[in-house]
């Protein structure tokens, strides 16, 4: 190879065939990441939006004792809070609270779906055994929320110990 030809592979700064640039990567994947956030901030909003529709219904069971009803409005608050950090955060602790919630909240809803837990205390038994579309739909928003949380928390702990 001759000299110049040296030279002029060496000033080549562009990306390699087939690959995009470090810029474009990143871009990619802060856009992804900014996906991952709403998508998981409107499944926590819908679990808590369902939660506090239903609430009332089930504070009705427990009238003395902290009731389902309380219950529904704190998780409802928790996942409002939970869909705000993750919104304006976007770090790790986000997507791992984000995840917490939105999990917990769908292992709650399988367990007294198809387990009767005794009233423990004040807190009322909450056995349901049936599925109704509120329900359904709860479980498969706080799925979604809860798996791609557990993606976005991943991912970043991917880029932090790929640097």
């Amino acid at each position: 190879m001759s000299t110049s030809g040296a030279a002029h592979n060496k000033r080549r700064t562009g990306p390699v065939r087939g690959q995009g640039s470090v810029a474009e990567g990143q871009g990619r994947n802060h856009l992804l990441m900014i996906v991952l956030r709403v998508l998981i901030g409107v499944g926590l909003i819908v679990s808590a939006v369902i939660h506090l529709q239903l609430a009332s219904g089930f504070q009705q069971a427990a009238p003395a004792g902290i009731g389902g009803g309380a219950l529904f409005r704190i998780q409802a608050v928790v996942s409002i809070l939970a869909a705000a950090y993750v919104l304006i955060r976007g770090s790790r602790a986000a997507f791992a609270i984000a995840a917490i919630v939105a999990l917990s909240a769908l292992a709650a809803v399988v367990l007294y779906r198809y387990v009767q837990v005794p009233a423990i205390g004040p807190i009322p038994s909450m056995y349901e055994p049936v599925w109704y579309p509120q329900k359904a739909l709860t479980a498969v928003a706080e799925a979604f929320a809860g798996t791609l949380a557990v993606i976005g928390y991943v991912l970043l702990l991917r880029r932090r110990n790929d640097m």
